[in-house]
């Protein structure tokens, strides 16, 4: 056990990174062991930590990271799906293994100045903010108990990592904090998220692989979230859009989301390659979302997003750069005071969705709500009580789908095949409709 205090460290407002640093070293230096951050209010600049140890937190303990820029070493890392230097994380490891952050106490990653920059002052800003926490190319990584407030950019983000598991933490950023994503595992395997509140200004949950400019396509596969709550956000559980190493084999069971944009989100566009397959998504609540499920193809943010490649709605060949969605399936969910669509599935003319499933949902729409676009995607517009809406997609069933208080009809398809529609009904619409309309160039449907 290597207490900061025994290292100099004060709770008296005085910067104490080398006290940290130095009970680090020492416990490097014997192998490993428990750096013991004891109650009170320590400012620090970022820590970097080495294999075999555990960064353990007392009840009542803060470490507040400082807001200077000089306070944080420069590194090499991925920024958004592409390695380039940015600010070290205020709690970082590269290569490492065995290592735990722990305790009750409360990493504050001080983060309104940082925003204040981002917004205002973006030329003060010599490299992209630090995250809270984040570890490259390591293995066997434990985060728990901690309540983590305030974080200059993205949370907690796991990187190349494998075997990651981050139980009963409490992420707290403002609603208006700009890409304070909550847990990001990008180009991860056996990721285990369970027993979390999120509540944060951009995606609670992101799982990633890279975009097309990484120099290695690397998947993000084996995750399973359990028993967390997401608040706010732009979106619950979001895949992509950087996937351009694949996204598969995820779970996603026993969660609650109150109030977040969209629900279960994934997004991608022509020029990023990458396959998300094989995604299990069951037992959610949802309450006041935009919408609850997006899968969207033709989606435009980020780099080259507006160029007439990403948005055009016509077939071009299918290539590597060609993303791809199939095998997702969604049971045993209810929404309810849903604003603006029930769900929005749009492939790419050229690769449509596939293998794509919906049973026993429960989907009921607030009596009023202002307009909301559902999805990312050019050509779209703000809309309210919207029931499905279905393009380019193939081989997709939905079946005991309840729809309630939505305008219009409950699912409206252009370009589609094999769509197979059972048990579905439609509550208290607004306006008398059919059930099912079909357009354009359609395929076989059975209600």
């Amino acid at each position: 056990m290597y207490s900061i205090k025994d290292f100099g460290a004060k709770d008296d407002g005085t910067l104490v990174t080398e006290a940290i640093d130095q009970a680090i070293q020492a416990a490097k230096e014997d192998g490993g062991g428990t750096i013991l951050i004891p109650s009170g209010t320590y400012v620090t600049g970022s820590i970097r930590l080495y294999s075999h140890m555990t960064l353990h937190l007392s009840p009542g303990a803060v470490l507040k990271f400082s807001t200077n820029q000089e306070d944080y070493p420069v590194v090499k890392s991925r920024w958004e799906g592409v390695s380039r230097e940015v600010y070290m994380s205020c709690v970082y490891g590269d290569n490492v293994e065995n290592v735990t952050i722990s305790g009750s106490g409360t990493l504050d990653g001080n983060g309104a100045d940082w925003w204040d920059v981002f917004r205002n002052r973006r030329e003060e800003l010599l490299y992209p903010r630090p995250k809270l926490i984040s570890f490259e190319e390591s293995s066997r990584i434990t985060i728990k108990d901690v309540m983590m407030i305030d974080s200059p950019s993205w949370t907690i983000n796991p990187i190349r990592s494998s075997n990651i598991t981050i139980d009963n933490v409490s992420i707290l950023n403002p609603a208006d904090s700009p890409n304070t994503d909550g847990i990001d595992p990008e180009s991860c395997s056996n990721v285990r998220i369970s027993n979390c509140n999120i509540d944060v200004g951009d995606d609670c949950i992101a799982i990633k692989s890279g975009t097309e400019e990484a120099a290695e396509k690397i998947a993000c596969e084996n995750i399973t979230i359990t028993n967390c709550t997401m608040s706010h956000g732009h979106g619950g559980v979001v895949l992509g859009s950087e996937m351009s190493g694949d996204i598969r084999n995820v779970v996603i069971t026993n969660c609650v989301f109150k109030e977040t944009d969209r629900g279960i989100r994934l997004k991608s566009r022509r020029g990023r390659g990458g396959t998300i397959e094989d995604i299990r998504v069951s037992n959610i609540v949802m309450e006041s979302v935009l919408s609850p499920f997006i899968l969207n193809l033709y989606y435009f943010c980020g780099p080259k997003g507006k160029e007439k490649y990403v948005w055009d709605k016509n077939s071009y060949p299918v290539t590597e750069e060609t993303p791809k969605f199939r095998r997702i399936h969604f049971a045993n969910i209810t929404a309810r005071n849903v604003r603006a669509s029930a769900g929005f599935l749009y492939g790419l003319a050229e690769q449509y969705l596939s293998e794509i499933t919906f049973e026993n949902i429960d989907i009921s729409m607030t009596d009023d709500a202002e307009p909301g676009v559902p999805a990312m995607m050019t050509g779209i517009e703000p809309v309210t009580h919207q029931g499905f809406y279905i393009g380019n997609v193939k081989d997709a069933s939905f079946r005991n789908i309840t729809i309630e208080n939505h305008k219009g009809p409950a699912f409206y398809m252009e370009n589609c095949q094999d769509i197979e529609i059972h048990r579905a009904y439609s509550k208290n619409t607004k306006k008398e409709e059919e059930l099912v309309v079909t357009t354009q160039s359609s395929g076989n449907t059975n209600e």
